[in-house]
């Protein structure tokens, strides 16, 4: 018999009346039209186990258990045996779920879930319930669930009985075919998809202590609950309860695939103790070069990122574009603001031409923009550019830090949402920076070099260029008109004199009014001699 996912066993998928007569042709056609009406798949049917009934639900449900769980020491989630962390990955990528056991894989509803086996780097085991009609119902694996590559990983499946993780399914490119457009796998980590677009950069849900001296925190999810839509349902919610050293959480992800993918997301934090460094929704990506940053070795490529630019929307309207960088250092910066408006890792460039891949196809490569939907008050944006020298590694992560972080024993509430676009959202058709790039001036100083994008050419002679330094100076700016991109290229050049580190500032304003972004851009003499 081919192994499945089944449920524990639950009033819910079963049904003693008919079990207990042999069955008619009545009986059957009954049963069928009863399984076909609320959704039952052969491959959920309940377990011949121990009983164990569905327990009510809702989303007050995972908040009373972030709560409680709070109340207690920490104790560290169970993990998968050795022998499947000790799998190497071209081991553990032979091991696939089996398509056609998809919950809801055979009803009526646009949506399917599957799930990750642990092993390899993943080894935390999580457990997974699916919600209908406001009850809960844990998901078991009875025998294996997946396609394996040995007898022997199937049996330490088998007596594991739990997952690492869990991905969702909707016709999100083609209307005929359920492709995976979300994954929550690994500590906090998510990733989403919208329309045309390929996996970069991470979500995650929490970030504590990043770049302290005593080593980061990973809060991990630790329980899904999935709600099944209806078959006109076009959103799907998820809810997760999160464990950490320091803090648990209840989060309600209210998911809504498309062109684009949106997420909003509702927070409620228990912490343990005082947390002072503390990071809200937090981005994790890859910038190894590209635009300001050559790269090391030859490489025929022009640019490897999954992101290329950090893009703020500040509290007081104004907006910042902050080129991101491979530094030869660990590099921090700060951006003090209150009640932000927004903040993001963008993948601006979506043209092959200027990434010349093939295999990786950076140019499909989702943005995620941030947007507080509750006043997020005083804080700072954090972001850290982590060197690298491999495009495996994901080196830029930034988030939110709320002003005193979290105490101890008083709940922190917030709601925010992703969007999965191509760029930043409502930016097509404004002025924006599409290119940054440096030179070295022949006779004197270093030449940076700025795109913009729709700005009208016969505007340049209104337009003023307002550059500054932080120490040294700048010696000139200039604009000329840029037709290929129907804007303007912007060069200004600087000399850091004596200074090993300088912070530049370069504006478009017209009528004494920014008509683009705030370009931002650290200049380092360890990276930029």
């Amino acid at each position: 018999m081919r192994p499945h996912l089944t449920f524990h066993n639950s009033t819910r998928y079963r049904y003693p009346a008919i079990a207990k007569q042999k069955l008619t042709m009545f009986t059957f056609f009954l049963w069928t039209f009863f399984a076909c009406y609320i959704g039952f798949n052969p491959a959920f049917a309940a377990s011949n186990g121990e009983d164990k009934k569905s327990k009510t639900f809702s989303h007050d449900t995972v908040v009373t258990l972030a709560q409680q769980l709070a109340q207690n020491p920490f104790k560290e989630a169970k993990k998968a045996p050795k022998e499947l962390t000790d799998l190497d990955f071209a081991t553990y990528s032979k091991i696939n779920y089996q398509e056609d056991a998809a919950i809801w894989g055979g009803t009526p509803t646009k949506f399917s879930v599957q799930l990750f086996a642990p092993g390899f780097l993943y080894k935390n085991l999580v457990d997974i319930d699916v919600v209908e009609n406001s009850h809960a119902f844990p998901i078991e694996l009875t025998e294996t669930a997946f396609n394996v590559p040995s007898d022997v990983i199937e049996k330490l499946l088998t007596q594991v009985g739990q997952y690492a993780g869990v991905r969702l399914h909707y016709p999100i490119n083609d209307d005929g075919v359920k492709g995976e457009f979300i994954m929550f796998q690994g500590a906090s980590y998510f990733r989403v998809l919208s329309k045309g677009q390929t996996y970069g950069l991470s979500n995650r849900g929490l970030a504590i202590d990043v770049a302290q001296p005593k080593g980061e925190e990973y809060p991990l999810f630790k329980r899904f609950w999935i709600e099944r839509p209806s078959k006109y349902q076009t959103a799907i919610v998820v809810h997760a309860l999160l464990d950490s050293q320091s803090v648990t959480g209840a989060y309600r992800f209210g998911i809504y695939p498309g062109s684009p993918t949106r997420i909003e997301v509702d927070v409620t934090l228990f912490p343990r103790r005082d947390i002072q460094y503390i990071g809200l929704a937090p981005l994790t990506s890859m910038f190894l070069y590209g635009g300001l940053d050559s790269p090391d070795k030859p490489d025929y490529r022009p640019a490897v990122h999954n992101s290329e630019g950090l893009q703020i929307d500040r509290g007081n309207g104004e907006r910042l574009w902050r080129p991101l960088n491979n530094p030869n250092k660990l590099q921090i910066s700060a951006f003090g603001d209150e009640n932000i408006k927004g903040f993001g890792l963008i993948q601006r460039h979506r043209n092959f031409d200027y990434y010349q891949d093939l295999e990786s196809n950076y140019h499909l490569r989702p943005s995620a923009w941030i947007e507080p939907l509750t006043d997020w008050g005083k804080g700072q944006l954090t972001l850290l550019e982590i060197p690298s020298n491999a495009e495996i590694n994901d080196n830029v992560v930034v988030y939110w830090e709320p002003k005193g972080g979290l105490k101890k024993d008083e709940p922190y509430r917030y709601s925010y949402r992703i969007t999965a676009s191509n760029d930043s959202p409502n930016m097509a058709s404004k002025a924006r920076v599409v290119y940054s790039s440096k030179g070295q001036k022949q006779s004197k100083g270093k030449e940076l070099l700025i795109d913009y994008s729709n700005v009208k050419i016969q505007d340049i002679d209104k337009i003023a260029i307002d550059a500054s330094i932080s120490k040294g100076k700048i010696l000139s700016s200039r604009m000329v008109a840029h037709p290929d991109i129907n804007g303007v290229r912007v060069f200004v050049t600087f000399e850091p004199e004596s200074t090993n580190v300088a912070e530049l500032r370069i504006q478009l304003k017209k009528d004494d009014k920014p008509i683009a972004a705030t370009w931002l851009y650290r200049w380092n003499n360890d990276d930029w001699p």
